[in-house]
């Protein structure tokens, strides 16, 4: 798909970000996680990242990402943009993707590089170098130790003009003011900080018409609502949802280190889609926590558990 085309269909509605499913021995599972990329892509997306955050990507080899990606281009034939995750080193981020070119993605979502802190200048040349590598929309994702400033990323742009994507993920009002007052509808903007409903109705107010939700994994009729909620300015509606499920999950994920990628596939169990564990050095929720979180599905979308009955 032409970067641009791509960028602008993701901006048009809600992301979906899917669990990598795991065995018991901690190996990628295709057949269950085509499965459930199935299920997602039966309600209304606009784009599927594999692969990504919510993916453990970090915890994938680049061999793994490619096969992950390469699972959820052949379940989605097409239907919506499929955006592999990418990241780590400049090498290692240049060969994912090439590889998920090769896979059949429609776009890159580059996530920060493994561990180092660097000036604005490495970054740029970080993010250059696999915007050459490729003839895919590639999507920066700001946060922890690969945060681009306006500047940089005008810079980047002018120079790239597959770079059609910016996903934040550090939640400075002022820094993604200044982004969209200085590139406007030149870049695709996305919400993605953890558990992005809360940050959804105000981030839209400086362009950002779309987010990851993880919650979609489990609850994808409720994540959608949500979703049409804070399009349609129905801010009510968005407090109601945000009191019932949102805020009570966000207290109950602070409760671990690594819960927010732990407490989706717990979702996911709950619900009856068994995604498996999530790999070391994560942990998974205890069982009291499950529990809890059951209770809040319960209460928010009941329909979401007895479909799993």
């Amino acid at each position: 798909m032409d970067p641009v085309a791509m960028a602008q269909t993701l901006g048009a509605g809600l992301l979906s970000f899917p669990v990598t499913h795991f065995d018991a021995d901690g190996r990628f599972d295709e057949a269950p996680y085509r499965e459930h990329c199935a299920w997602m892509l039966e309600h209304e997306l606009t784009g599927l990242f594999a692969a990504g955050g919510t993916g453990e990507f970090f915890s994938l080899t680049p061999t793994e990402v490619v096969d992950v990606v390469r699972a959820a281009v052949a379940e989605g034939q097409g239907k919506v943009p499929v955006i592999s995750g990418c990241g780590y080193g400049t090498a290692i981020a240049v060969e994912i993707a090439r590889g998920a070119e090769k896979a059949g993605a429609d776009g890159l979502l580059l996530l920060p590089p493994y561990l180092v802190g660097s000036k604005q200048e490495g970054l740029a040349a970080h993010v250059e170098a696999v915007c050459k590598a490729t003839g895919l929309g590639v999507i920066v994702y700001n946060r922890d130790n690969a945060i681009l400033d306006d500047e940089t990323l005008a810079g980047l742009c002018d120079r790239n003009p597959n770079l059609v994507g910016f996903k934040d993920g550090v939640g400075d009002i002022e820094l993604m003011t200044r982004v969209y007052a200085r590139m406007g509808d030149r870049l695709t903007y996305i919400g993605g900080l953890p558990t992005a409903e809360t940050f959804a109705t105000p981030y839209l107010t400086m362009g950002v018409t779309t987010y990851s939700s993880a919650i979609f994994n489990f609850m994808p009729e409720w994540a959608l609502d949500f979703y049409k909620s804070v399009r349609a300015g129905d801010q009510a509606e968005v407090m109601n949802k945000l009191r019932q499920f949102v805020l009570p999950y966000i207290a109950l994920r602070n409760r671990g280190r690594g819960y927010a990628v732990s407490i989706v596939k717990a979702g996911c169990r709950v619900v009856g889609r068994d995604a498996g564990p999530v790999r070391s050095p994560l942990t998974d929720l205890s069982a009291a926590e499950e529990q809890e979180l059951r209770a809040l599905i319960e209460r928010a979308s009941p329909k979401a558990l007895s479909a799993a009955a």
